[in-house]
């Protein structure tokens, strides 16, 4: 199954990777380590998460505040929302 990111989610992650680096080493390396794991079961799984949309799933990741937002067939990475900062930022209203 392909797996892409939007140019802005992919931003979003590498902010968040530099992030956690910057608070404690190895952090942004086990945050990485956490959205690879998160990747590979929604390739496993991928009706396994939750409608937010039509065609449009979550997988929240099990150690960092932070969901995936994703679209099927290819699996397409629209968003890396972090919980408590506009986690629904990229919702058209």
């Amino acid at each position: 199954m392909n797996i892409e990111f939007l140019p802005l989610a992919k931003l979003e992650l590498d902010n968040a990777i530099e992030y956690y680096e910057l608070q404690l080493e190895g952090l942004g390396k086990r945050y990485k380590e956490e959205v690879r794991t998160s990747i590979k079961r929604i390739s496993i799984f991928p009706q396994a998460w939750s409608l937010i949309c039509p065609n449009i799933r979550k997988c929240v990741m099990h150690k960092f505040p932070y969901k995936f937002c994703i679209q099927f067939m290819t699996i397409l990475i629209i968003a890396v929302a972090h919980h408590h900062r506009e986690p629904d930022y990229w919702v058209e209203k």
